[in-house]
C-alpha cells in the first residue's frame, strides 16, 4: 500500500487520488498542506525539499512532484492501458501533461487567485484580465484537439494526459467569469463525466 501526503482538495493530489481509483492501487492519505499539517515542517521538508504536495511514500522509495507521480504510478501498477510502452504513443501524452504543467497552469494563476481564492496580493484587474486572456487562449488550444480526435486529448482512448488536462477542464468551469464558447471542451467534460473516478476526483465542486 502507498501513502499519499497532501490534502484531497488539491488539484495536484487529486491527479494522484484519481489514477489510484483507476488503476486500483491501495493507498493511505495523510492531511499536508493549507489547512493542515504543515509542508513546512522539518519532516516533510527531509521528504521534499520543495514543500510542496503531493508526496507518496512507496515502501522505501519517496517521489513528489505529481506530473512524475502519475507516469510513475502508471509504470509501477499495470498502468500500461493508459500510459502505453510505444515511444510515439507516450510522447504524445507527455507532451500534454507537460504542456499542462508549463503553459496551461501558468496562464490561470493570477485569475484563479482573485476571483477563486480573493488573494489580497492578486487584486490588480489588468493582470486579472491578462490572465483571463492567457487562460482562454490555452483552452482555445484543448477546444482545437479534441476537435481532432473527437474523443479524448491524445486520441481515442483515455490516457494518464486526461488526467492532468480533465483536472484543468473542471477550474476552467469553476472559477467565475465569462467564458468563450468551447463546444468540444464541454463535451469532453460530460465524456469524462461518466468515469466514476472522475466524478470523484475532478467533476466534485472542488477547484
Amino acid at each position: 500500500m502507498i501513502k499519499i501526503l497532501g490534502r484531497a482538495d488539491s488539484i495536484n493530489v487529486r491527479k494522484v487520488l484519481w489514477l489510484c481509483d483507476e488503476l486500483n492501487i491501495a493507498y493511505e492519505r495523510e492531511d499536508w498542506g493549507r489547512g493542515f499539517q504543515s509542508t513546512q515542517a522539518p519532516e516533510f521538508v527531509k521528504l521534499n525539499p520543495n514543500a510542496t504536495i503531493p508526496v507518496i511514500i512507496d515502501g522505501d522509495f519517496v517521489l513528489w512532484q505529481s506530473n512524475s507521480i502519475i507516469r510513475y504510478l502508471a509504470n509501477a501498477y499495470a498502468g500500461q492501458n493508459l500510459y502505453p510502452a510505444d515511444a510515439k504513443q507516450r510522447a504524445i501524452i507527455d507532451q500534454w501533461i507537460d504542456w499542462q504543467g508549463i503553459e496551461l497552469n501558468n496562464s490561470w494563476t493570477y485569475a484563479l487567485m482573485n476571483l477563486f481564492r480573493h488573494s489580497p496580493d492578486h487584486q490588480d484587474p489588468k493582470l486579472v484580465e491578462k490572465s483571463i486572456q492567457a487562460w482562454s487562449k490555452m483552452m482555445k488550444i484543448v477546444e482545437q484537439q479534441l476537435e481532432k480526435t473527437g474523443a479524448y486529448i491524445t486520441g481515442e482512448h483515455f490516457s494518464l494526459a486526461d488526467i492532468v488536462i480533465g483536472l484543468s477542464v473542471q477550474r476552467w468551469y469553476l472559477t467565475p467569469f465569462d467564458k468563450p464558447d468551447y463546444p468540444q471542451v464541454k463535451r469532453y467534460y460530460e465524456l469524462l463525466s461518466q468515469r466514476e473516478a472522475y466524478l470523484r476526483w475532478g467533476n466534485n465542486g472542488q477547484n
